[in-house]
């Protein structure tokens, strides 16, 4: 039996499911389908229980703060912009703002909501929101026991020049500079 579908409609069928890993932050179910070939087969898909929150916190001198952490799944150093998880239940801007102050010391006065992604969308339900923090001030960090942080305060156009080289790679992190490249050459870009 063949089914046509438009572009937009679920072509997948689901036929049963089960879960097979479960903790506080995520949760994997393997999902018995039919594929939108008509065969049947298995879907893995990793259910996240928090928002993902990236903050770019950038100063009236148009520079932004970096943080570097060793980053235990890629068994590598990482420096990205600060970025945590937020519950699904809680405003993501609430979230941004503990994330900002817990990695940073940083509080802003000013918060633009810059980007909604959906990161590893084959594979998982995560959401991210990145917000521009700007008209900053300075306090002491208070870092979850599984961080230990660096911070390095770079300009849009160094930050950039990393994501082209490939010394930025966190997805979040890279798609954020981007995101304020473009709003820089729009001449959209509003710090202070």
């Amino acid at each position: 039996m063949s089914v046509t579908h438009t572009a937009e409609t679920n072509p997948w069928l689901t036929t049963g499911e089960r879960m097979v890993y479960d903790n506080p932050w995520i949760r994997v179910t393997e999902y018995q389908v039919i594929r939108p070939s008509g065969n049947p087969g298995i879907y893995g898909v990793v259910h996240f229980k928090n928002l993902a929150i990236g903050v770019v916190p950038m100063d009236a001198d148009g520079q932004l703060w970096l943080v570097g952490q060793y980053r235990y799944p890629l068994k590598a150093y990482s420096w990205e912009i600060p970025e945590g998880g937020g519950p699904l239940d809680v405003d993501p801007l609430i979230s941004a703002q503990r994330e900002l102050l817990e990695e940073t010391g940083i509080r802003a006065d000013r918060w633009d909501l810059i980007l909604t992604m959906h990161l590893s969308n084959s594979v998982s339900d995560e959401q991210a929101f990145v917000y521009l923090a700007t008209g900053l001030s300075y306090h002491d960090s208070q870092p979850e026991e599984t961080e230990q942080l660096q911070l390095r305060r770079v300009s849009l156009d160094v930050a950039y020049a990393e994501v082209v080289e490939g010394r930025i790679t966190d997805s979040i992190s890279v798609a954020a500079i981007l995101r304020l490249m473009l709003m820089k050459k729009e001449n959209r870009l509003v710090y202070g």
